[in-house]
């Protein structure tokens, strides 16, 4: 069982991974559920630290699980609970039976209460046929189970979606699946997007992300997300680095800190 610390670390590299297109949205937040497995289950929570066997990790609820995932990766499904997440068709960019599940983009999984057919049990991850759920704690499932239902795709796991040779130039007011991406891109690197997050519309909270990014890239600063613009989301290497330099820490509290920083990485002082 992995503690708190280290999936946090591994979250970094896995945006990393993404930011570099070595891997798919899809495949960085599953690979995130996995990294949970052994954590325990909470009725309400969603992701609060708390000891195990002697190891500081998180605890969920089956809703709260699936969100904190998403939510690393700049993709917020928040609602009250199960059902109302599956009724808010704004969450969803695709919803459908689990007869025609899609293979190879991640998706989350539902299935009704026998007792209350118009309200919904349980949720949890599918892809590629595995399946990742918090139900007597985080599990990992290389076959999926006949409980489940239904599947619904999160929208911003647009971030799979692939960038034309031609990319549009985005300005505030325009939407789209676009949009999405230029926003999941900027999550990933840590910039805000405000309340409403990834949701494929170029507000004034997305102006000012991409103007933070232009800023800190040196680029023009004009809200505008045209072809050089795009072209440093794309890239993996920052136009400065800075270094920080903060002695006496632990282990565990230094990869606490780099788990808070897109792109960061920790290396030892030769003369500490």
């Amino acid at each position: 069982m992995k503690s708190a610390a280290e999936v946090d670390a591994l979250i970094v590299e896995l945006k990393a991974k993404v930011g570099t297109g070595e891997m798919t949205l899809s495949e960085a937040v599953f690979e995130t559920a996995k990294s949970c497995e052994g954590w325990p289950y909470t009725f309400g929570a969603e992701g609060r630290k708390v000891t195990k066997d002697g190891v500081v990790v998180r605890t969920f609820d089956c809703q709260g699980f699936t969100e904190w995932c998403l939510l690393q990766f700049g993709i917020d499904i928040r609602a009250a609970g199960c059902t109302s997440q599956w009724n808010n068709d704004s969450l969803w960019s695709a919803k459908g039976d689990i007869s025609d599940i899609p293979n190879d983009t991640l998706v989350c999984l539902f299935y009704r209460k026998k007792d209350e057919p118009q309200k919904m049990a349980h949720t949890g991850f599918g892809y590629q046929g595995h399946t990742c759920e918090c139900s007597v704690g985080v599990q990992y499932f290389e076959k999926m189970k006949n409980k489940w239902e239904y599947w619904a795709m999160p929208k911003g796991i647009g971030g799979d979606i692939p960038v034309p040779a031609t990319k549009p130039t985005l300005r505030r007011g325009d939407k789209g699946e676009y949009v999405t991406l230029m926003q999941t891109k900027l999550a990933l690197r840590g910039y805000d997007l405000g309340p409403h997050g990834i949701d494929g519309d170029f507000g004034r909270a997305t102006e000012s992300a991409v103007k933070a990014f232009q800023r800190d890239w040196g680029l023009t600063v004009d809200g505008i997300c045209g072809k050089k613009t795009w072209g440093m989301l794309e890239s993996s290497t920052p136009s400065t680095l800075k270094t920080v330099h903060i002695p006496h820490l632990t282990l565990a509290k230094a990869n606490e800190l780099v788990s808070q920083y897109v792109g960061a990485w920790m290396t030892e002082d030769e003369n500490a």
